[in-house]
């Protein structure tokens, strides 16, 4: 870990701009790398400026939305970047959605433009038909069929256009961008960022917890349309000059290993970012490779907290230790995490430096070490507000702290431990009981590939643990032999009355369980 301790921003703060600036000097060296070719810093930055000038030219105006709708490749970052540079405001939205979901959007941001990849098109296009809203033009990333009049191809976009000649003169504390929260627990909700607070995550976590280096090739499997994806993969990287690998399938294991290999961009990354769920398959996955076959040096989780069994069983086999942390849509990146030379699994590490935390019980007041509490964060990474939901924001941001979900128990040594969200904690028979503990627990029983616990009424109306369980492929297990199987290892009343074995279990794009989900399931 660096200590940092970096300078207040200054009164205007471009964040394309400051990217671009840090990489002035490496002109030729590759920036982005995706499926299709080479990106250079170089040509980073004449392209963003391009996309700013395009952006402006359609009489979009400061701090008014663009829809980004696009896969991971070297596009992505120049419509991100180029939306700020330009001082307009791109929203990032999941690739994996609906029609319905897109028109929302589109409504609820008032995007005055949109940029997508060409295989997302016709999602697109059933979104707008669905919606009231109109936008002023599509700009569409390799398109797959021809165009409409009211769409442009995004390389005649750029080429059309010389390059903005200066960034909008933005202040760390306008708005940047938004992102749309995951939707572990309901409806997504527009998280707006200021151009400040990558910033910050990038000095305070990437530079400051991980210690990324410019020699490195970064590689994420969390997209970069979610917060975690956005500073892997382009705010982290570019702060101190490193390459990204870039992907637009999804991180399934074979995906992911070809990637290690070495297979595309003809160079192994030495950082990995992935999530419990995918190393699971991946540990679990017959084409695993071996140490030698790979060129890691740092591997970082986050989405959901990792089971220790998992951390343990990818440190035997590579020798390197995932860095486990959590972060949140409201607070843009990773708060609370292990570090790379101090891992304790089971935990979700200590405070990032820059950061403070603190457990409340229900009546507000702080909880002593031991006793599950609210976390609650203190940084400047921290959200403006969800946009035209001020209930919400008020419930969420609260006087300079901001209130997570999620429930969390403090160590002795500082560490903290994942008690699963708040709404998704089970109080049986008077005691707390996390889901997260149960799941984490079946997991380690050798038959079992993922678990989900929810709480379900008795007969008598009161709260009794039930475990959704996938199987590993070819195993077989009885849901005596795993009840019994979670009391030989936990208090008796934490084991699971009721057991269900599943094919797959609901989850976000970022591999969240949806329990929600599950307990609608249950419920009908």
């Amino acid at each position: 870990m660096t200590e940092t301790t970096p300078a207040a921003l200054p009164e205007r703060f471009n964040f394309a701009q400051h990217l671009l600036q840090e990489n002035a000097g490496r002109a030729s060296k590759a920036a982005f790398v995706d499926d299709l070719g080479t990106l250079s810093y170089g040509q980073l930055e004449e392209r963003v400026r391009r996309v700013a000038a395009g952006l402006r030219g359609l009489g979009i105006r400061r701090e008014e939305r663009v829809l980004l709708l696009m896969h991971d490749c070297n596009d992505w970052p120049v419509s991100f970047l180029g939306a700020m540079y330009a001082g307009l405001v791109p929203v990032a939205v999941n690739t994996l959605l609906t029609a319905d979901d897109y028109a929302y959007m589109l409504e609820h941001s008032r995007a005055q433009a949109v940029l997508v990849s060409g295989a997302l098109l016709p999602a697109l296009t059933a979104a707008m038909t669905k919606s009231d809203h109109e936008v002023i033009k599509v700009v569409v990333s390799r398109p797959a069929a021809p165009l409409h009049p009211a769409e442009v191809e995004m390389e005649s976009f750029v080429q059309a256009h010389q390059p903005l000649h200066k960034p909008a003169a933005t202040s760390p504390d306008d708005p940047g961008f938004w992102l749309y929260s995951s939707g572990s627990t309901g409806r997504p909700k527009g998280t707006v960022h200021s151009h400040g607070n990558p910033y910050w995550t990038a000095e305070l976590y990437g530079k400051g917890v991980l210690e990324l280096q410019e020699s490195d090739l970064c590689f994420s499997a969390a997209k970069l349309f979610f917060a975690y994806g956005l500073g892997n993969a382009l705010t982290f990287p570019m702060s101190v000059g490193a390459t990204t690998l870039l992907m637009a399938e999804r991180p399934t294991p074979e995906a992911t290993f070809k990637r290690w290999s070495g297979a595309v961009g003809g160079r192994k990354p030495t950082v990995f970012y992935g999530a419990p769920t995918g190393f699971a398959g991946m540990l679990a996955h017959p084409a695993l490779p071996a140490r030698a076959e790979v060129a890691l040096r740092l591997v970082s989780s986050a989405g959901e907290a990792l089971p220790a069994e998992l951390g343990e069983r990818f440190q035997r086999h590579f020798g390197i230790d995932i860095v486990d942390g959590i972060g949140s849509t409201e607070m843009l990146h990773i708060f609370l995490s292990n570090f790379p030379k101090r891992v304790r699994y089971g935990t979700t590490g200590w405070p990032v430096p820059g950061y403070a935390i603190e457990l409340r019980g229900d009546d507000g007041a702080a909880v002593p070490d031991g006793e599950p509490g609210d976390l609650y964060i203190q940084g400047p990474s921290a959200a403006m507000m969800y946009w035209a939901n001020r209930a919400k924001t008020r419930e969420t941001f609260q006087g300079g702290w901001t209130k997570s979900g999620d429930k969390y128990v403090r160590n002795a040594d500082g560490s903290y431990t994942y008690g699963g969200r708040s709404d998704d904690m089970l109080k049986v028979s008077g005691i707390y009981v996390s889901p997260f503990e149960v799941e984490a627990t079946l997991v380690q029983h050798a038959a079992v590939l993922e678990a989900a616990v929810i709480g379900v009424p008795d007969g008598d109306g009161l709260v009794k643990t039930k475990a959704y369980v996938v199987l590993k492929d070819g195993a077989s297990v009885t849901a005596e032999e795993l009840k019994t199987f979670v009391k030989d290892k936990l208090a008796p009343y934490k084991y699971p009355r009721l057991i269900e074995f599943v094919q797959d279990l609901p989850k976000t794009a970022t591999g969240k369980i949806q329990r929600f989900k599950l307990r609608e399931r249950d419920a009908q």
